[in-house]
C-alpha cells in the first residue's frame, strides 16, 4: 500500500470518536490516530538494517501482527488512564488503528503476506481478496505504476476520507429542524 489508506483509517476513527467537533480541533488527534495506523511500517527500518524481507522483524513481519497491535493499544489505554482520560475507548480505537494495518496489507497484490498471527505462528498471510495494488518501493513510487497505485488507494479508501473530512454541522446551527 502506498500508506494513503491506513491514514484515511486514523483519520476516520479520530472522526468517529469526536463525530461532532470542528475539523480545526480534530486535526491533532487525526494526526495521532493516522500516525498510529502508519506505526507498524516503522519496520521498514529492517531494509536499512539488512534484515531480510521475510524474517520476522523484516517488512510486514511482527510488527503487523494484532500481536503487537493490543501491546500498543494497552499502552495507550495506560497512559489514557494515568491523565484520567478515556482509557477504553483510546485503547479500542488504537487497536483498531493499528491493528487494521496487517489486515489492509494482507488485501494487497504483491509482497510476502502479513504476519498477523505472530507470535502465535510466522506464517505471513494474504486474504482471498486482494483489491489494493501493491506500492512500488522507493524511488518506485515516482514512476508510472506509484500513481496508478496512489489513484486506486485514494479511490478506495475515498468513502473514508470523505466520513473523516466532511464538515459537520453543529447543534442548533441554521438548516437544522
Amino acid at each position: 500500500m502506498a500508506s494513503f489508506g491506513h491514514v484515511a483509517v486514523g483519520m476516520a476513527l479520530a472522526r468517529f470518536r469526536a463525530t461532532d467537533a470542528p475539523l480545526r480541533r480534530l486535526a491533532p488527534r487525526m494526526l495521532v490516530y493516522a500516525a498510529l495506523a502508519l506505526l507498524p511500517d516503522a519496520d521498514v527500518i529492517a531494509f536499512a538494517l539488512d534484515i531480510p524481507y521475510a524474517a520476522t522483524w523484516g517488512h510486514r513481519g511482527a510488527s503487523h501482527s494484532l500481536f503487537l497491535a493490543a501491546l500498543v493499544a494497552l499502552g495507550v489505554a495506560a497512559m489514557a488512564r494515568a491523565v484520567r482520560g478515556p482509557a477504553l475507548s483510546a485503547g479500542l480505537l488504537t487497536f483498531v488503528a493499528v491493528g487494521s494495518h496487517g489486515p489492509l496489507d494482507a488485501m494487497t497484490t504483491g509482497g510476502l503476506g502479513a504476519a498477523l498471527l505472530w507470535p502465535f505462528e510466522h506464517a505471513r498471510h494474504f486474504f482471498p481478496w486482494r483489491p489494493i495494488p501493491v506500492a512500488p518501493i522507493g524511488a518506485g513510487m515516482l514512476s508510472a505504476r506509484g500513481v496508478y497505485v496512489v489513484a486506486m488507494e485514494v479511490l478506495l479508501f475515498l468513502p473514508l476520507w470523505a466520513y473523516a473530512l466532511w464538515p459537520r454541522r453543529r447543534a442548533g446551527s441554521p438548516g437544522e429542524s
